[in-house]
């Protein structure tokens, strides 16, 4: 009997002891197996036919602009460029590092995709002196180069509802090493298996068996992405039975590249605090501050061997065993053709080169994060945001806002018990183009709450001054800054019907006095006079052309009874620093999406400025309260060659402290006061100027132009009676005025001591080009 009859003859025999067996489970394949591995067919293909990775929101600073005669010292570069994650690794070759022999810096710069096009990366040498650039060249052939910005500082994420560090890349554009190596590595067989390896299986059963514990696992890379996709990481026979079952379904779907793509994305690699990092490109930033396409093999064996251990093997926790790992995998790209000896030995040799801090900031600057969500939303909205795979590119200077944020610290600290309680605000902007380099809302700065320099309403005090006297300087055949200023008591009726009698600081009336002197010390008094002099209504709708409301109508405006926030006093004092143009302030410069393309754009085309010679009367006017009057504290010290215009202010009983000042390229404006609005017992000159005067102390800038600009001349006048006088007459004082304005005569001195004018003779005039 052939074996084919005796087989069939067993069966005959055995059919009634497997008949109930056998419908039972044909039963169960039909009616259970079947329809549960096509309910996970359908769930394997709608995930990842509609399989979009959660790619956060990034936030950019500004770029750092390089070039000769660009202020800079070398702690505000070396600051900066730790912050953007640089490393100082002594040599500066590979990109995102730098070295330092004595002034000159070798800075090689990762490239960037921005609003304005961005640049490609490129090794240069940055020589610093005399607080400056002095120059830029290129490292390789040492030619001089106009302009270059390094990348900007990631300074915030918005997460969504995961908070998943993810920068997504496409297959093409991952390093080959780190496709193959991946595979030589975690799933030599990916190629040919059909996502389960039996081979694989065997040889880590027989591993583990012979160490007595789990040394080797068996996953195939598509069973490892259908447990970060699908499943959860329980140890149980059903999740073991539903990865095997959905590995072979994806792998019967789709193509082996976009399963490698998709694993190449999705794969947990390392964690900061609550954000989790997924994917080799978000884990090439966050552990070396470099694109992908940028690194070196052993920085791509150590990301390989993560795979395995995130936690157990992060290489800034445990160095010695995330080491011991890349150099095992390194001999792995060795062993399967992938590198040469040389590279062996290199990579090997090599120290980690792990940046100290991941770039996965969440929102290091609430205050200025609370300004660019204002300034943005009205393009894109919370949900955008948080899921749109967007980069946004903000003005944020790192240096400003770091040394803005310590002058906070500082001065507080500086006043002693007086700054108990004491809160803080600031906002810093660039004097040309009203972009915002810096915000703080709090004395205690990195925390998120109620924005002070945002939404803070409080009294400005004489910071309003300025304002009054540059309406009354647009009108030149009226004022200048040597007309005579009425400082005699003064006392008006209210509405109410009780009477509101103002002071000067010291209770006394300064006749005679010239306008200038008045702002520089100040006077209450001959500040009221003026502006009853030049109209109420004119002030009032100058205010109100920069956007204010609930304007105080009444005298009390003139001397500073305005509410208003840190912002908007540095709005309307931006229109001085940039010399007459209303610019709005800007946080955002642009916005790129997931593919670099730019879909938003934020800029200001600034106009032909108005009231010009108005304003630099103003300014120059300011700059005298820096040298001799309330701000001279300034003046007195190493920033008198900044030249700086600035204003003191104070509000009723001591509540409020106020100080806004500019150099040629910042404008800053610093806000002290109590919550509960109680007194502080500090003067503008003794809190905001205090700050102002630390935050100027470190930061780069450059010092504003002494001369009163074009359209003025300088004259020399009496400050007794304001005419024109000839500069060697005693207390004989040198202004500004509108050319042309004055009248072309002079006091003689000997008349005028005489009798206070009569004989007057022509005197020179200097007129600025």
């Amino acid at each position: 009997m052939s074996f084919l009859d005796r087989t069939l003859s067993l069966a005959r025999r055995s059919w009634p002891w497997l008949r109930i067996p056998f419908w039972i489970g044909l039963g169960l394949l039909v009616g259970f197996v079947l329809p549960y591995v096509l309910v996970l067919n359908k769930r394997v293909q709608d995930r990842f036919n509609d399989l979009v990775f959660a790619v956060p929101t990034r936030v950019y600073a500004r770029p750092l602009p390089l070039q000769a005669g660009e202020p800079m010292t070398s702690a505000a570069l070396e600051l900066e460029l730790t912050f953007a994650g640089y490393s100082h690794d002594g040599k500066g070759q590979v990109p995102g590092s730098w070295m330092k022999q004595g002034s000159r810096y070798t800075i090689s710069s990762r490239g960037y995709a921005g609003p304005d096009g961005g640049e490609l990366p490129k090794r240069i040498v940055v020589t610093l002196g005399g607080g400056e650039v002095v120059s830029v060249r290129t490292a390789a052939d040492k030619q001089s180069i106009k302009q270059i910005h390094l990348d900007p500082a990631r300074i915030a994420t918005l997460y969504g509802a995961s908070q998943e560090e993810r920068r997504f890349v496409q297959l093409g554009d991952v390093p080959p090493l780190l496709v193959k190596g991946l595979q030589s590595v975690e799933d030599r067989n990916f190629k040919n298996n059909i996502g389960i390896d039996f081979g694989a299986i065997a040889r880590a059963a027989l591993a583990n068996l012979r160490a007595g514990h789990t040394v080797q696992g068996g996953s195939t890379l598509t069973q490892q992405l259908v447990r970060n996709l699908f499943l959860s990481r329980d140890q149980t026979l059903t999740r073991k039975i539903n990865e095997a079952l959905m590995s072979l379904l994806l792998e019967a779907h789709y193509s082996k590249g976009r399963i490698l793509e998709a694993y190449v994305n999705d794969v947990f690699l390392g964690q900061q605090g609550a954000q989790a990092v997924h994917g080799f490109g978000a884990a090439s930033e966050f552990y070396f501050g470099r694109r992908l396409q940028e690194l070196r093999p052993q920085e791509i064996a150590l990301l390989v061997g993560l795979v395995k251990g995130p936690s157990y093997y992060d290489p800034r926790r445990a160095p010695k065993r995330a080491l011991a790992r890349r150099n095992l995998v390194l001999q792995e790209f060795f062993d399967t053709g992938l590198i040469s000896a040389a590279q062996l030995n290199a990579g090997q040799a090599a120290p980690l080169d792990v940046i100290k801090d991941g770039q996965l900031p969440h929102n290091r600057f609430p205050a200025f994060m609370d300004l660019v969500r204002k300034q943005i939303t009205t393009d894109f909205d919370e949900k955008a945001l948080r899921e749109g795979n967007l980069s946004i590119f903000t003005t944020l200077d790192p240096a400003a806002q770091l040394y803005t944020e310590q002058a906070i610290t500082s001065s507080l600290k500086g006043l002693g018990k007086r700054g108990d309680g004491v809160q803080a605000a600031a906002v810093v902007t660039d004097a040309h183009s009203g972009s915002v380099l810096a915000v703080v809302g709090n004395r205690n700065p990195g925390e998120p709450g109620f924005n002070r320099a945002l939404d803070i309403r409080r009294q400005i005090g004489s910071t309003i001054k300025p304002f009054v006297y540059l309406v009354a300087l647009t009108q030149p055949e009226r004022w200048n800054l040597a007309s005579m200023m009425d400082d005699s008591p003064i006392s008006m009726r209210q509405p109410n019907g009780s009477m509101w009698t103002p002071q000067n600081d010291d209770h006394r009336s300064h006749d005679p006095l010239i306008m200038v002197d008045a702002l520089a010390h100040s006077w209450n008094l001959a500040t009221i006079h003026l502006g009853m002099a030049v109209g109420l209504p004119r002030i009032r709708a100058f205010l109100e052309s920069f956007g204010l409301t609930d304007v105080n109508p009444s005298p009390s405006l003139l001397i500073g009874a305005l509410d208003l926030s840190p912002l908007q006093v540095a709005q309307l004092y931006q229109y001085l620093a940039a010399d007459g143009h209303a610019l709005p302030l800007l946080a955002v410069r642009g916005v790129l999406d997931g593919k670099g393309r730019t879909i938003k754009r934020y800029q200001v085309q600034p106009g032909p400025g108005e009231y010009q010679e108005a304003v630099r009367l103003t300014t120059w006017a300011m700059q005298q309260v820096a040298e001799y009057g309330t701000a001279s504290a300034i003046g007195n010290s190493a920033l008198a060659s900044l030249h700086a215009a600035g204003k003191t202010g104070t509000s009723n009983d001591m509540r409020d402290s106020w100080f806004a000042g500019f150099t040629g390229d910042h404008l800053a404006v610093f806000w002290m006061g109590r919550d509960d609005n109680k007194p502080t017992t500090l003067f503008g000159a003794s809190g905001g100027l205090r700050a102002w005067r630390d935050l100027f102390v470190k930061l780069p800038t450059t010092p504003l132009s002494a001369a009163p600009g074009p359209g003025l001349e300088m004259a020399w006048i009496n400050p007794d009676d304001g005419r024109r006088t000839e500069p060697q007459c005693q207390g004989a004082q040198e202004v500004p005025v509108v050319a042309g304005s004055l009248p072309a005569d002079a006091e003689g001195c000997f008349w005028q001591s005489l009798f206070g004018g009569g004989v007057t003779t022509p005197a020179p005039s200097t007129t600025t080009p």
